[in-house]
């Protein structure tokens, strides 16, 4: 190589730079000295400073736009009454979740059956029914009849028999199962009751109470018949534990039940003998 050629290739040589690390240094080839030179990097989270604010890229994704489900409708909950909540309750009995009733009133048995079945399912377990849980129990069950509805009583009072609008009349209607005491065309009082089976039927008719029996026993039953009023053979109205206890789950041998013992207490001192009695539907 000619001297002039090895004289420029030093002077392009004038400097080597060596890095290491995070560092760089520059050697002078002439004093053989090294020299700290500063290298600019970029840092994460560092803009271009070539852009201005406005022209920044965004460093995270857009907030989610997409709608929040809606949760389902609460159809009836704690406190509520009616026939919807009567209708839950004979549904709840039907796949053994609820033991009592139906009453009507959304109450705190209500909703431990409701929690109930809830969780068996896998659904929240809020105690409340809402239209998930109404749909899970419609198609497990079978619409109820005015039986399974009314079973343990709540059922309105029927229309008076125009037989029992004149007079002292214990006015007794099948179809509502209730009892009217009225005078001369008014209710006093109306109670729950309930019948004979289809084998020992409670007769139906006009007839008047003819014997009363404050402690009465049934010697042919071997049962308590208290507050007994009798008005055909040996059928009267009384007062019975076991329809207290049982509800419409139970008949009697053609009585007529009353469970409310107050009431018929009540009934008893007011009823005379020779009062009419009225059995319809």
């Amino acid at each position: 190589m000619r001297t002039k050629d090895m004289r420029r290739s030093v002077a392009a040589l004038a400097a080597l730079v060596v890095v290491g690390g995070c560092s760089a240094q520059v050697v002078d080839v002439k004093s053989g000295q090294r020299q700290p030179v500063r290298i600019e990097t970029a840092t994460p989270g560092d803009s271009d400073p070539k852009q201005d604010d406005g022209d920044k890229a965004p460093t995270s994704a857009p907030p989610s736009t997409s709608p929040s489900p809606i949760p389902p409708k609460v159809l009836w909950s704690r406190g509520d009454e009616g026939l919807g909540v009567r209708e839950l309750q004979a549904r709840l009995r039907q796949v053994a979740w609820l033991y009592v009733g139906p009453t009507g009133t959304y109450d705190d048995l209500t909703v431990q059956a409701v929690k109930g079945f809830q969780g068996k399912r896998g659904l929240p377990r809020t105690g409340q029914t809402d239209s998930v849980t109404w749909a899970r129990l419609l198609n497990m069950t079978r619409e109820p009849g005015k039986w399974d509805l009314y079973a343990y009583g709540g059922q309105p009072a029927a229309p008076p028999d125009p037989r029992c609008m004149t007079g002292r009349v214990l006015c007794i209607s099948k179809t509502s199962r209730t009892l009217r005491w009225m005078v001369d065309g008014r209710t006093l009082t109306t109670v729950e009751v309930r019948f004979g089976s289809q084998y020992t039927p409670t007769r139906e008719g006009v007839f008047h109470v003819y014997f009363k029996s404050r402690d009465h026993w049934s010697t042919l039953y071997d049962t308590a018949m208290p507050y007994a009023m009798f008005f055909s053979g040996g059928q009267a109205v009384h007062y019975s534990s076991d329809f207290a206890a049982r509800g419409y789950y139970g008949a009697s041998h053609g009585c007529v039940n009353v469970r409310d013992e107050t009431a018929i207490a009540s009934l008893f001192s007011q009823v005379r003998n020779g009062d009419k009695v009225v059995v319809h539907w």
